[in-house]
C-alpha cells in the first residue's frame, strides 16, 4: 500500500555552513485613531531576489558601522540600553538605528530640541528636510552633523523595546531584529523615500493582517501586528512594553506540510521537534503530523502515525491522527517495534512496509499483552518476542545502542524505553513522572501522539 515517506535527516557528518545573521533594528510607529490605535505600515519596492518585495512592514533595518558615533547625541546611555536588550555593550546602536531608519525610509524623527522638546519637521523649509533626509541617506556621520548643526538629541528615551525575533534557518538572509514601539511625534508627517519605500499607510493591527485588506505581510509583522491588536491605545501599547522585565527570543523554524512548507512560532506543538530534526533549516520537517505518515526521527528510529478513526477530529474537516508506533533497528540486524497499535489492518501494512526486514521484538508501553492481541501479533510476526520485561532491564539493539526499561507513571503494569545514546524516551500513555527523576541522558520524550518534546531545555 501507497506510504507517506519521510526521509532520514541529514547526517551530522556533512554540516552545511551556517548563512550569517545580521544585526537590525525596526521601529513600529503608533498613533490614537478613531478607531482606537493605529500603526505605521511602508510597502517595499518590488526587487527582483527580495524575500521582503512587497511587503508591508515596519520601518527598519540593518545596523551600521558608525551608528556608535550616534551615542553621544542619543538622550539615552549605552549602558541602560545594554542592559535592556541582555547584550554586553552597544545596545545603544539598535535604538539609534531604528531612529536613523525610520528617518530615512518614512521621514519622522525621534529627536529632541534644545529645549527638550519633540522636534517639529513640519515647521522646517521643505528643501531644509530634504536635505537633512538626503544627508542622513548617505550615511550615520551626516546625521551625527545634522544633530551637531541643530543642537538635537535622538530620543532613544521614547522608545520601547518590546520584541526580539531571528529568521528561520534555512531562508536565504537571516537577521537578528529588536523591535521598538514608538508614538508618532508630534509635527511630523510621514514622507516616504520613494526608493526603498513607495507608499504608506496608518492601520488598526486587526485590518492590517485581515485578509481582505490583501497586505502581503511576513510572519513576524503579522505576528506583532496580532500582538498590538489587543491594546486600545498608545499609552496603553507603551505600558505593557514598558513592564516586560525581559524581552523574549522567538526564532521561527521552516517545516512542510499540508499547504506546503510555512513558518513554525515557538508556541506552536511543532517547533521543538522541527529543530531536533531539522537545526539547518532545510525545510523537510513536518508543521502537522498526518495518519499514515512514516517518518524517520533518527538514522535507525521510524515512527509510524495511525490514521484517526472517523469521528474524532481535532478540528476543521480532516480526522486527527491516531496513536504512534515506533521502530528502532536497521534492515540488516532486525527491528524492535513499540506499540504496534491500534492493530488494525491498514496500520499493521504500514508498520511491516516500513520495516522491510524482520521484526525481532515487539514491546507495549501499556502493559503485558492482552491475548486476542497477541494472537494478532504473532500473526504478522511469528518470530517476534513479545515478551513482557521489568523495569531497570536494558535491552541491547544492533551497533552497541540500547533500550532502558522504566516504569510508567500511574499505572503498575505501564512501561517507557529510553534509547541510548539517541536519548529518545518513547512513554505511550504512561510519561514516567517529573523531568528531573529521569535518567540525565534522556533528552527527548517520543510520546503516543504529537509531536516530540524536549525533556528539560527545549533546543534555541
Amino acid at each position: 500500500m501507497p506510504l507517506t515517506l519521510q526521509t532520514p535527516p541529514a547526517s551530522p557528518d556533512a554540516p552545511v555552513a551556517p548563512r550569517p545573521i545580521r544585526q537590525s533594528a525596526s521601529l513600529a510607529v503608533l498613533r490614537n485613531g478613531p478607531g482606537g490605535l493605529e500603526v505605521l505600515l511602508l510597502r517595499r519596492a518590488d526587487k527582483p531576489n527580495d524575500q521582503n518585495s512587497g511587503a508591508s512592514v515596519f520601518p527598519g533595518g540593518l545596523l551600521d558601522a558608525h551608528d556608535r558615533h550616534l551615542h553621544a547625541h542619543c538622550t539615552g546611555a549605552d549602558a541602560a540600553a545594554s542592559l535592556r536588550l541582555c547584550v554586553d555593550g552597544g545596545g545603544l546602536d539598535y535604538y539609534a538605528a531604528a531612529i536613523r531608519e525610520c528617518f530615512e525610509e518614512a521621514g519622522l524623527l525621534l529627536a529632541c530640541d534644545t529645549a527638550g522638546g519633540c522636534v517639529a519637521l513640519d515647521g522646517l523649509l521643505a528643501t531644509q528636510l530634504e536635505a537633512m533626509r538626503a544627508a542622513a541617506a548617505a550615511g550615520t556621520d551626516a546625521l551625527l552633523s545634522v544633530c551637531d548643526a541643530q543642537g538635537w538629541k535622538l530620543a532613544t528615551d521614547r522608545l520601547e523595546y518590546f520584541a526580539h525575533w531571528i529568521t528561520p534557518p534555512g531562508m536565504p538572509r537571516r537577521f537578528d531584529t529588536r523591535f521598538f514601539l514608538a508614538a508618532l511625534p508630534p509635527g511630523q508627517a510621514v514622507r516616504v523615500d520613494g526608493v526603498e519605500i513607495v507608499e504608506h499607510t496608518w492601520l488598526r493591527p486587526a485590518e492590517a493582517i485581515a485578509p481582505g485588506r490583501g497586505l502581503k505581510l511576513m510572519n513576524v509583522t503579522r505576528r506583532i501586528l496580532q500582538h498590538l491588536a489587543g491594546f486600545g491605545s498608545v499609552e496603553e501599547c507603551m505600558a505593557q512594553a514598558r513592564a516586560q522585565a525581559r524581552v523574549p527570543l522567538n526564532m521561527p523554524r521552516l517545516a512542510s506540510g499540508p499547504g506546503g512548507k510555512r513558518p513554525v512560532n515557538i508556541e506552536e506543538a511543532a517547533w521543538a521537534e522541527i529543530g531536533y530534526l531539522d537545526p539547518d533549516g532545510r525545510g523537510d520537517a513536518r508543521h502537522t503530523l498526518e495518519g499514515g505518515l512514516v517518518m524517520a526521527l533518527a538514522p535507525r528510529v521510524w515512527r509510524v502515525t495511525a490514521t484517526a478513526p472517523e469521528g474524532t477530529a481535532a478540528g476543521g474537516d480532516a480526522p486527527a491522527p491516531g496513536a504512534h508506533s515506533y521502530l528502532i533497528g536497521d534492515t540488516e540486524s532486525g527491528w524492535t517495534l513499540i506499540d504496534p497499535l491500534p492493530a488494525d489492518a491498514a496500520q499493521l501494512a504500514r508498520l511491516r512496509d516500513a520495516a522491510p526486514g524482520l521484526v525481532l521484538r515487539v514491546l507495549s508501553t501499556a502493559g503485558p499483552w492482552p491475548d486476542a492481541e497477541a494472537a494478532v501479533l504473532r500473526e504478522v510476526w511469528p518470530q517476534a518476542d513479545l515478551t513482557r520485561h521489568a523495569a531497570g532491564e536494558v535491552l541491547p539493539l544492533a551497533g552497541g545502542a540500547q533500550l532502558e526499561v522504566l516504569a510508567g507513571a500511574g499505572d503498575a503494569g505501564a512501561r517507557c524505553y529510553l534509547l541510548r545514546p539517541e536519548g529518545l524516551l518513547f512513554t505511550g500513555e504512561h510519561p514516567p513522572g517529573p523531568a528531573d527523576a529521569l535518567p540525565p541522558d534522556a533528552a527527548w520524550v517520543a510520546p503516543a501522539r504529537g509531536f516530540l518534546n524536549g525533556v528539560r531545555v527545549l533546543p534555541s
